[in-house]
């Protein structure tokens, strides 16, 4: 099965997580869900791409939530071999001084058009290791520092010489995030010179050539959220892989901060909107930071009513997104609404089973869904519960939440604790549910039946956010601070509305929380749900703008064309 792959150039894309499938648990969220996209439109579009992983045999994890909001985690196991294919060969890394093999698993993404790129989830549950050994690619952001740079440096040396040892022919390497900078070691490795060539002073390795190999896209816009390792772990992990002085050189003096190894090891670095790239240039001065906007995968986040729709009116818009240009004039208005309700019953239906409450297919429903932390604010709409009841007195409305807090995220878990307060606090005046267990299959159903989507994060922490991208796609307007990707596609009263202003200097212009939550109430009794409840005509206005002005620019075909040309290609 390997050999249609290794045929061709092709480039190598390196993600600690992957969203492959919905049941394959290998993401945790937004990145590991962008790197599916990423896949998913370079399948489409017959990019020659090879995609390495970690296999993440016990998932993420499972969420549990109890009767007061309090979330537990148990495993989220997976079997890879009903969804992969063993590999014929295995690598050796030396991690604390002895060997570790590695060797995986081949997944082959099919598109729906007929493409297939091949990923390679990483395995060291190998008889050869240790018992320790064997667990290293067992739990997705599980463990101590420890264990994090050991899955590290089997997803980035492992990596790199798996790939090696496969026969691949790599054009590039694409480091999605930081976790796999290590990759740029192996590359140094590969790139040394002749110890009896250099002179006092020179470096030991070919730096540039390296730098020619390697892309580099960091979603990080704050320095607490990179990679870091102290160096007396990275000496005892890694002992003398490379050269001391190189090594501090390129990813700091103090520590080693992978975003920066990264940044200093690839010729092309981008952020993934245009306001963040303004704030990664801001944090890194000196470094040349472009922007490539994130989007999402147009057959993956548009549920199947829309799919029909387009299909009939718009045909080819799943491989050319830009043809939803003309979803204004090429879509009757009443079959836009029909569809919208269709999918809207979908979300209504999955209420009641998983949480046993109906709501009104007749009330406007706010979705708000995305990893459970406090930069998120997912407590920002129930700021002030009293302005809320009093808006809903007057224009009633219902809530639908979902979201997982990482295991160590204290404060992520008691955030889901106050939503379940505030539950219990609204329900004689407002419907309010909490979705347990977010996955890719929940979330397209809440982006897609919810009317009105709600992003609050803390600017300018929010470097792209691509959820509101996939409910565009089903005609969804946006209800969002201007943060990440909103601020480019925010046209207000047309795609949708902002929450609050933006900051034109791409510094943070942070607000108090009151003052945000404010401007949100303001927006929804004055402007929002007025246009909901009394023009219809007008609503349905603003849904055709998010599918014309959104979902036509803000998917994973354009970002994949733009990263072929901006950087593969060069």
């Amino acid at each position: 099965m390997l050999r249609e792959f290794i045929r061709n150039e092709r480039i190598a894309y390196f993600s600690m997580e992957i969203a492959l499938q919905n049941d394959i648990p290998t993401y945790s969220g937004g990145l590991g869900v962008l790197a599916g996209d990423t896949l998913r439109s370079a399948a489409d579009l017959q990019m020659p791409m090879v995609a390495v992983t970690l296999v993440s045999r016990l998932g993420y994890f499972h969420q549990h939530i109890d009767e007061e909001g309090g979330q537990s985690e148990s495993a989220d196991t997976w079997a890879p071999e009903k969804y992969a294919h063993p590999l014929p060969a295995k690598v050796a890394v030396v991690i604390d001084g002895r060997d570790v093999w590695v060797s995986g698993w081949l997944y082959v993404l099919e598109s729906y058009l007929g493409g297939r790129q091949p990923v390679l989830l990483l395995d060291t549950d190998l008889d050869e290791n240790r018992a320790d050994d064997r667990q290293i690619t067992d739990r997705l952001y599980g463990g101590d520092a420890a264990y994090r740079l050991k899955q590290e440096i089997v997803l980035g040396v492992g990596g790199a010489r798996l790939l090696h040892a496969l026969d691949f022919h790599v054009r590039q390497y694409h480091l999605n995030e930081g976790h796999s900078a290590l990759l740029t070691l192996e590359l140094l490795r590969r790139h040394a010179y002749p110890a009896d060539g250099l002179r006092p002073g020179d470096s030991p390795y070919d730096i540039p050539a390296v730098r020619e190999l390697c892309n580099f896209t960091t979603h990080t816009p704050v320095e607490a959220g990179q990679d870091r390792f102290p160096y007396e772990l990275v000496h005892r992990l890694l002992d003398d892989f490379v050269d001391n002085d190189t090594l501090m050189l390129l990813a700091g003096r103090e520590e080693l901060n992978m975003t920066r190894l990264a940044m200093n090891m690839s010729d092309y670095v981008n952020g993934v909107a245009k306001r963040h790239a303004e704030v990664s240039r801001r944090m890194f001065p000196g470094y040349h930071v472009r922007a490539i906007t994130n989007g999402v995968h147009p057959h993956s986040w548009t549920s199947i009513p829309f799919r029909k729709l387009f299909d009939a009116h718009l045909p080819g818009w799943c491989h050319e997104p830009e043809q939803l240009l003309r979803a204004d004039c090429c879509i009757p208005k009443k079959e836009l609404w029909q569809t919208h309700m269709e999918a809207k019953q979908e979300l209504v239906r999955l209420v009641e089973e998983r949480c046993h409450v109906s709501l009104d297919v007749d009330v406007p429903i706010l979705g708000f869904a995305r990893r459970m932390t406090a930069y998120k604010r997912p407590d920002l709409l129930f700021y002030d519960i009293e302005r809320l009841r009093a808006i809903a007195r007057k224009q009633p409305f219902q809530i639908v939440l979902a979201g997982k807090a990482h295991p160590r995220d204290e404060q992520g878990k008691q955030l889901i604790r106050q939503l379940y307060g505030y539950i219990r606090q609204l329900s004689d005046d407002i419907r309010v549910v909490f979705i347990p267990g977010y996955n890719m299959e929940t979330g397209l159903k809440l982006v897609s039946g919810s009317d009105i989507w709600l992003n609050t994060p803390l600017k300018p922490f929010e470097a792209s956010g691509t959820s509101g991208m996939k409910a565009a796609f089903n005609g969804v307007p946006n209800l969002s601070v201007l943060d990440g990707w909103w601020v480019e596609g925010c046209i207000e009263g047309v795609t949708g509305w902002a929450i609050g202003e933006s900051c034109d200097d791409g510094e943070s212009c942070d607000v108090a929380n009151g003052n945000d939550a404010a401007a949100l109430y303001r927006k929804l009794e004055e402007v929002v749900l007025p246009l909901y409840r009394d023009n219809r005509d007008g609503w349905i206005s603003v849904m055709q703008g998010a599918i014309c002005k959104n979902a036509s620019l803000f998917n994973s075909h354009r970002m994949m064309r733009r990263y072929a040309a901006d950087a593969y290609i060069r």
